[in-house]
């Protein structure tokens, strides 16, 4: 049974909404084959992505970047999780209050140095918050649940 690990930080009520869609997502009725953990970056170790066969990666947009948290998370797992985690299936969802571009790009830098392979392009969700940023992370975290369990991931 595979399973899958969402990392991302939830600096305030709507991010946390937004993490909650995509716990709610991979835990879909419909799929009954994968294991799924949500867990803070601060909180998570390379331990915990070796255990791992499937990642969702969750940030803020702070300063044009990825948030702080996931910067420290990727500080303390590269090294440890490389060549350990080549082709690990990763999904990206960022709330930016710009772009969300800066973000993007730091966090795509990095998992191509790790070998992760994405799945889909990231979710980038700007502006004010909107209910269907709700529904987008909701179908993310049920699109890669269903790859996991059916062995297209």
């Amino acid at each position: 049974m595979p399973n899958l690990l969402i990392v991302s930080n939830c600096p305030s009520r709507n991010t946390r909404l937004l993490q909650n869609a995509v716990l709610e997502g991979c835990q879909h009725p419909d799929i009954n084959g994968v294991i799924t953990q949500a867990r803070e970056p601060l909180e998570t170790d390379h331990e915990d992505l070796l255990w791992a066969h499937g990642l969702i990666l969750g940030t803020t947009e702070n300063f044009g970047y990825m948030s702080g948290q996931i910067k420290d998370f990727f500080e303390r797992i590269y090294y440890p999780c490389l060549e350990k985690t080549e082709g690990l299936p990763v999904a990206i969802f960022i709330k930016g209050g710009l772009d969300g571009l800066g973000a993007r790009t730091s966090v795509e830098r990095i998992i191509t140095g790790l070998k992760w392979k994405q799945v889909q392009p990231p979710l980038v969700m700007t502006g004010e918050f909107k209910p269907d940023f709700v529904d987008q992370c909701r179908d993310l975290g049920t699109l890669m649940a269903a790859g996991l369990e059916s062995g297209v991931f």
